[in-house]
Parts: C-alpha cells; sequence; structure tokens
C-alpha cells in the first residue's frame, strides 16, 4: 500500500487525482459564472458571462475527455504477460480529501462520554492511518480485507460518534469517479458508500490482472468479477439515495450487469483454452456458449446508451461492449457454419442425437429447410453453412468498423489484432467454400439460440470473514455506550458494607446494572440509585465485567470502604425526523415506502413531498437551474413528529444527506 510505488496503476491514480483538483476549480468557476449571470442585469456583463461560460464549458468538456482516457487505460491493468485477449475493462478508485477526526472525537468523547479524550489519541490516530492506506491498497486480497476491515470500523465509529440529532462535524469529500465532480457532506454513509465503491472497483482490478492463459487465472477472474458485481449490487440495494453519479442507481445497475457479461467472457475463454475440438457436439455447445457471451454484451451495450446514464458512462465503454457483442456473435455464426460445411451425416452417426443437437441452435429455420434434410443434404447444408459465413463475416466487419471510430479503442493494439484475426479466419473459410452458385443462394442465416451450463451470478460480499477490533474498544459495550444514548457524568459512590450486605442486587451483563436498591441502605444514602450502571470499582474500569467478576472486586476489600464510580441514562427519547430513513440495509423498502410506514396515520394528505432533485449534469439542462455544481442540494428535512412507534427500519436524521 505504498502510495508513492511508481506503478503504472499508482501513476494513473495521480493522474486522476490532478484531473479531479482541475475540474474542482472548473466547477467552482463555471458556479460563480452562473450566479453573476442569475444576479446581474447588465446586458454588457452578461455577454462578458456568457463568453466566461462557454470557455469554462469547453474546458470542462476536455477535462472529462481525459479522465475518459484513464478509464479506458485497460492495459495498465491486465496481466503482465503475453496474451491474445479482448482486454477487460476495471474500474478506477475513486479519490478522496483527507480528514481529520481529531478535533471532532475528542470533543465528542470528553462531551458526551465524559472521559479524558487525550487518552484515546492513539484510537484516532490509528483510525486516520487506516483510512489514509484505504486510498493507496495493493491489488491482492490483501487490499480488498484492509478495505472490508475500513469499512467495518466505520460501523463501530458511526455508532460510537455520530448521532442521529446532529452532525459531529467531520467533513467527507469524495470525487465521482466518471465525471470527477466532488461531493462533500458531513455524513459518514457518504463515506462508507465510497469505501463500498472503491472493494468493488478493486475486485475487478484483480479480475483484469489475472492470467487469462492458465485455468487458475480464469477461475480466479470469474471469481472475481463475481465479486465485484456482489459488492456493487450490495451497495445498490443497502444505499438507496447516493448523491453521486457513479454510485447511483442506474449506473451501478449498468455496472453489475458490465461485471457480470465479463465473467461470463472470462468462463468461454476458460472452456475453450485447451483447444476446440472440431467435433459435432462439442462445437454445437461451443456455439451456444459464445452466443450467450454476445447475448450478455448487448443487454450490456443497451444499458449503457439508455438515460440517464448515457451522459456519464465513458463512450469507449460502451462502443467495447457493442464491439464484444458483434465480436461474440460472429464466432458463433462462424462456428454453425464449421458444424455444417465440416460434418457431414455418415453412416455410422445417429441421424436422431445429431437432429436435436442442431436444431437447439435455431428458434427457428429458414423457409423450406428442415432439420434433417439440411443433415442428409449437402448442398443444403453447404448453403447454410456459407450463410452463417457471410453473417458472420458482417459482424466481424461491424465491429472493426466500430473499433475504427473509436480513438480511444483504436490505441489498443491487442484488440485491433483479435478483431482482424477473427475476420481473416472467416473470410478464409468462406473462400474455401464452392462459390458458383453464390447467386443463386438467397437463404438468409438464422439467429443463434443462446444457452449455458455454467451459471454466472453475483456473490455477496462476506464481510464476516474479516475479523476487525473495535479502535475504541475502551469505551464500552456498544450496545450500551453509543451516540444514541445519553448518560449524566460519573458520580463517585462510597460504599460501607452493612454487616456484609451491599444493600442492592446486581444484574445484567457488562456493564452491570443496580436494582432492588434497599432506599435505607448506605450506598442510597450516598447517592446510590436504582437503575445506575457502574463502570469502576475501586478505581479500575469494569465496564467489561460481568455480575460474578463485579462481586468479587466488592467482596474482595472485606469491610474497608470502596469507592464506586455509577453512570445513569439520561431520556432519549428525542423526537425523529421522519424522511430520514433512507438507509434500509439490505431491507427492500424505498425511501417513500418507508416514509409512508411512519406516517400513514398521522400524515397531513394535503402536504405535499418535495420535488426529486437532479443530479449534476455535464450539459446545460441542470445548468440554468442550479446554484451551485458543487455537490448536490441538500434534502429538506421534515418537521419533528410527536413521540411515536418507531417502524422496524433503521432511522437517521440526515437533513443534509441524500442516502
Amino acid at each position: 500500500c505504498n502510495p508513492l510505488a511508481e506503478t503504472g496503476r499508482s501513476k494513473l491514480q495521480n493522474q486522476r487525482a490532478v484531473l479531479n483538483q482541475q475540474i474542482l476549480r472548473a466547477v467552482r468557476m463555471r458556479a460563480g459564472a452562473e450566479n453573476l449571470l442569475r444576479a446581474t442585469t447588465n446586458n454588457k456583463v452578461r455577454e462578458q458571462v456568457l463568453l466566461e461560460l462557454s470557455f469554462v464549458n469547453s474546458d470542462l468538456q476536455i477535462l472529462k475527455e481525459e479522465l475518459e482516457g484513464l478509464n479506458i487505460s485497460v492495459e495498465v491493468y491486465q496481466n503482465a504477460e503475453e496474451t491474445f485477449s479482448i482486454p477487460l475493462v476495471p474500474l478506477g478508485l475513486k479519490e478522496t480529501k483527507d480528514v481529520d477526526f481529531t478535533l471532532p472525537l475528542k470533543d465528542f468523547i470528553l462531551e458526551h462520554y465524559s472521559q479524558d479524550s487525550s487518552e484515546y489519541e492513539d484510537e484516532i490516530a490509528d483510525l486516520m492511518d487506516l483510512r489514509q492506506a484505504c486510498r493507496t491498497p495493493s491489488r491482492d486480497e490483501a487490499g480488498i480485507e484492509m478495505l472490508i476491515s475500513y469499512f467495518l470500523q466505520l460501523g463501530y465509529v458511526e455508532n460510537r460518534f455520530f448521532p442521529p440529532t446532529r452532525h459531529t462535524g467531520v467533513l467527507f469529500t469524495w470525487y465521482d469517479s466518471f465525471t470527477g465532480v466532488p461531493v462533500c457532506q458531513q455524513n459518514l454513509l457518504l463515506e462508507k458508500a465510497s469505501i463500498l465503491f472503491n472493494i468493488g472497483a478493486l475486485y475487478t482490478q484483480i479480475g483484469t490482472r489475472c492470467n487469462r492463459q492458465t485455468q487458475a487465472g480464469l477461475e480466479n477472474a470469474v471469481d472475481a468479477f463475481q465479486k465485484a458485481a456482489g459488492v456493487l449490487s450490495y451497495l445498490k440495494e443497502t444505499f438507496t439515495h447516493t448523491p453521486s453519479y457513479d454510485m447511483s442507481p442506474a449506473m451501478l445497475n449498468v455496472l453489475v450487469k458490465m461485471m457480470l457479461a465479463q465473467a461470463r467472457e472470462c468462463v468461454f475463454e476458460q472452456i475453450g483454452l485447451s483447444g476446440i475440438r472440431n467435433e459435432f457436439f462439442t462445437l454445437v455447445k461451443i456455439t451456444q456458449e459464445v452466443a450467450k457471451v454476445g447475448e450478455v454484451y448487448v443487454l450490456v451495450n443497451t444499458a449503457m446508451n439508455q438515460e440517464p446514464v448515457k451522459e456519464n458512462i465513458p463512450y469507449s465503454w460502451s462502443k467495447l461492449a457493442q464491439i464484444k457483442s458483434d465480436h461474440y456473435k460472429a464466432l458463433a455464426h462462424y462456428f454453425t457454419a464449421t458444424i455444417l460445411c465440416d460434418h457431414e451425416l455418415q453412416a455410422g452417426d445417429d441421424e436422431d442425437q445429431q437432429e436435436k443437437a442442431l436444431s437447439q441452435l435455431y428458434d427457428h429455420v429458414p423457409e423450406g429447410l428442415m432439420v434433417l434434410d439440411v443433415l442428409k443434404d449437402k448442398d443444403q447444408r453447404k448453403q447454410l453453412g456459407k450463410a452463417h459465413l457471410r453473417k458472420a463475416i458482417v459482424y466481424h466487419e461491424e465491429a472493426l468498423r466500430v473499433c475504427g471510430l473509436c480513438k480511444k479503442l483504436r490505441n489498443i493494439e491487442v484488440l485491433q489484432e483479435v478483431l482482424t484475426a477473427a475476420h481473416k479466419r472467416s473470410l478464409l473459410k468462406y473462400a474455401q467454400q464452392e462459390t458458383e452458385d453464390d447467386f443463386l443462394s438467397l437463404i438468409q442465416a438464422p439467429d443463434i439460440v443462446s444457452k449455458t451450463e455454467h451459471k454466472i451470478e453475483t456473490i455477496a460480499p462476506q464481510f464476516s470473514k474479516v475479523k476487525v477490533k473495535d479502535f475504541f474498544h475502551k469505551l464500552g459495550p456498544l450496545t450500551v455506550f453509543s451516540a444514541k444514548q445519553r448518560w449524566t457524568a460519573p458520580r463517585t459512590i462510597c460504599l460501607h458494607h452493612e454487616a456484609g450486605e451491599l444493600g442492592f442486587s446486581l444484574k445484567g451483563g457488562s456493564p452491570v446494572q443496580v436494582y432492588c436498591l434497599d432506599p435505607v441502605c448506605s450506598a442510597a444514602s450516598a447517592g446510590l440509585k436504582e437503575g445506575d450502571y457502574i463502570v469502576s470499582v475501586g478505581g479500575m474500569d469494569c465496564k467489561w465485567l460481568g455480575v460474578n467478576e463485579v462481586l468479587e472486586k466488592l467482596k474482595s476489600v472485606g469491610e474497608q470502604p470502596i469507592e464506586l464510580e455509577v453512570i445513569s441514562c439520561q431520556d432519549t427519547a428525542a423526537s425523529l425526523h421522519s424522511k430520514s430513513a433512507t438507509y434500509s440495509m439490505g431491507m427492500q423498502k424505498t425511501y417513500s415506502l418507508i416514509c409512508l410506514a411512519m406516517d400513514e396515520d398521522k400524515m397531513d394528505q394535503t402536504k405535499k413531498a418535495p420535488l426529486k432533485l437532479p443530479f449534476l449534469s455535464w450539459g446545460t439542462k441542470n445548468r440554468q437551474k442550479a446554484a451551485s455544481t458543487l455537490c448536490l442540494p441538500s434534502a429538506v428535512a421534515g418537521s419533528s413528529q410527536n413521540k411515536k412507534k418507531l417502524s422496524p427500519f433503521t432511522l437517521f436524521n440526515t437533513e443534509s444527506s441524500l442516502y
């Protein structure tokens, strides 16, 4: 995790960081010009501002194209071994700014937990060091484990220091992976979502790094892309209202499709790694497998060209998906032609089995042809086989044409080599067939029906496999000592034994709680109350001790007086905002459904919900509406409601959050 390592990947990330800063400056200039344009009525000033806006927008477009160039720099992420495969597309890591947790967390420890915050300087430093290391993770399982460790640590930090009723004052800034536009929020959910995105991105980089010339390498690549899809799918379902383009539900849906398509592509390469035997039934299976790869890339390309993803997805990515769909559909027709041209029905062959196998390739056969007749008739076989070769050549030529039109893809040599070799192979196969009847052949090759024996699906992230220890373990059990609970400052009680009796009983786990307190005992006279929690006995911390251990400490002093430190729980039934339940933690509920469940009996029917605010756009559609384009505007928080029964969903008062 050396941030100064001079690797190709680290250089790309450094270039991304520089571009993000340039985009930030340009966006600020555009925001200022837009504000001035709305404020001024002087025509001369308006003309100058409009001219300045045109320059700034041109600059932003150039920066966006440079960022797209980084996103399609796939050669850096591929395996170093010589390979003859179409490159796979990885995701770049999201960049962030430094965050200083020191003052906010120390103030919160002193105010909320009434403890000496200087005792936690090492723990805060460990947290900041871990965050800094997560900006440059190694491209292996150790890097994944470190990112997951920080993600799990954020769960502890959220419960310890981020109460639902107010902000702690820590500002998180993350840059969009595709547009470079920063998002700034005092919300830990932005941090957690961005780390999840980087976990998925790192899995994609691991997948592209695998050696695709070996069986083990391809298996690891398939596994990595499935895990990447699982993490991104978990991010989409868990953080439902993310304020960043690259983490919007529509974009994540496209990215999940793309990762599963790349896993499917690696499965096909795995099947053909040891060579494809020129045998009838083997070729039928290979044909349907490769047709499946082309089919999934058609779906990816279609998804990439839908609004609102189309404006922000790298142009070269959508073109690469189109090229792969055409390339693999061409291979399916080539293999079908090989079946028809190279394998005539022999006397000892099983006609029924071959007819059944060939029928599976077609949804329908050309008019006037029957599958069994095609198998038996040499001329029909040749005509249909040549029709498939012509269609394969058309797809190959289309793939080469699209590749030649895209500047970024045109510079990827191995992509050009693979497409050209496949095209020449189909042309050679076609030239080997007799051509005197070409003008009489009117047969159109039907589409190939896809089928696969290999299931590809998302693999959900296994966070439980990574064991982490709460950095702020000394604060006490999280179920009791959390940001949601309010406590009195510790009180010192001088306890005197009365004929060997304490005058109260203890219950609970850690920490122990006082109950059955005798109101006339010395402890009650000293200020001990029913329900108090004992946090210290004789100067020794006992937040993590059970009943038996605390009793042993109390009895060990004999008849001598002993000092206890106790705390009392304050009323925490503060009203929660009804429009903040946007973090569903895997629950299949939308924002509107959660709000409806909370307020179905008490919501004013005449009150209208605020309009949904649009995401940022590089175009001019939203530019005239937004006062600032640095980050999305805050959602309007609803008024506090009366105390009510809480829903089973986790609630947060995130007034400035769009999660």
